[in-house]
């Protein structure tokens, strides 16, 4: 009769080459059922490489991107380093979104093959709770690298791919990031006492590793860095007991 341990060691080893080949990882959810529904691991995997584009090339589009990745790095753990090729980052933004400047450093790279090394090396280090870049070319050798850094580890990869010029989907390159999303801004709703409600994004699963692609109407990240169902959308959920992506998109 096989020991225990040799029981243990081979459950180790069917869980390792269980779904992507890899052992299941620890996982940062977004905290919304109709949203964590529709992926694959129920949130995003923390030892791993997500990227995002803006839905257009415009400042409200590539706003909402970015407002994204900070909710997402604002719930991870520890400090984020965000490296950027310009400095157009607005901190105040950022910690409305519930990322705190003192978690914040910054690196400035001279191009997107040094961006992408200094990600790299922050993900190697292991102390951060999440590694950002921003460009506008990242070939599919690049950002294997990446993701074989990010993995065995705790620090989630962040990668906003920039708009390189008008009419090409800077989502449009093969990649091994295993979500990959566009974030829009939407028209925000109006408040029956006037003015208008809190901003609102169309955020979409283009592509995920073992799963589906979706989109939903959100409302933008708070100060905990979380979104929201719009109201509408969240009393529908909460009458029916459960809401699918694709039956809460907008």
């Amino acid at each position: 009769m096989p020991s225990p341990a040799i029981i243990a060691e081979l459950r180790e080893t069917l869980r390792a080459i269980e779904g992507d080949g890899h052992q299941r990882r620890e996982t940062l959810p977004f905290g919304i059922p109709a949203f964590d529904a529709g992926l694959a691991d129920g949130g995003l995997r923390l030892d791993a490489l997500h990227e995002v584009a803006a839905g257009t090339a415009g400042l409200g589009d590539d706003a909402a991107a970015t407002l994204f990745i900070a909710g997402i790095a604002a719930r991870a753990w520890g400090p984020v380093l965000w490296v950027v090729r310009r400095r157009d980052l607005f901190a105040p933004g950022l910690y409305q979104a519930g990322l705190a400047p003192e978690r914040v450093l910054y690196a400035e790279a001279r191009d997107d093959a040094e961006l992408l090394a200094l990600m790299e090396e922050g993900l190697r280090h292991r102390g951060l709770g999440a590694v950002i870049g921003e460009v506008k070319r990242a070939g599919m050798a690049s950002t294997r690298r990446l993701q074989l850094a990010a993995e065995g580890g705790r620090t989630i990869a962040l990668l906003m791919r920039r708009h390189a010029r008008e009419g090409v989907d800077p989502l449009g390159m093969p990649s091994a990031a295993l979500t990959r999303w566009r974030v829009a801004s939407a028209p925000s709703a109006r408040l029956r006492m006037g003015g208008i409600g809190r901003a609102r994004w169309n955020v979409g699963l283009t592509r995920q590793r073992g799963g589906e692609p979706f989109e939903m109407l959100m409302e933008a990240c708070d100060d905990t860095g979380r979104l929201a169902l719009p109201a509408a959308l969240g009393d529908r959920s909460r009458a029916s007991g459960r809401a699918s992506p694709r039956t809460a998109a907008a």
